[in-house]
């Protein structure tokens, strides 16, 4: 079991950065599969990134490709999100998520077994 602690969410202009920290509870960080979602008010949870055990593989879905970094370090248990270039439609409420069995749909929420509770951000126009 993991527990998760997100922070570094804020108020920021566009074209501004954040960079968002997930830290793990456990010994066995280097297992799990991260991944971050976002939600915005009335719209669904949406994939954003995600890693692997090791770091050497992400993905990111096409609108955050180039502005936005998925980075791990294993040896502080901690997932981190480096987003630059900010827009507004990038306001939302992000979560950091951790998923046991590395599944292949890494872009569904259901797949990830333990989340944050979550760092609000919110890019002004």
């Amino acid at each position: 079991q993991v527990q998760l602690v997100e922070s570094g969410g804020g108020l920021v202009q566009a074209g501004g950065s954040l960079r968002l920290s997930c830290a793990a509870s456990g010994r066995t960080f280097s297992s799990y599969v991260m991944g971050w979602f976002r939600q915005a008010p009335g719209k669904e949870r949406e994939f954003v990134a995600r890693i692997s055990r090791s770091g050497g593989a992400t993905y990111y879905r096409d609108s955050v490709k180039g502005r936005f970094t998925i980075s791990r370090d294993n040896a502080k248990n901690t997932v981190y999100l480096q987003m630059n270039s900010l827009k507004p439609e990038d306001t939302a409420h992000y979560y950091c998520a951790a998923d046991w069995f590395g599944s292949p749909r890494y872009d569904e929420s259901t797949t990830y077994q333990y989340w944050g509770q979550g760092t609000q951000v919110t890019v002004s126009s």
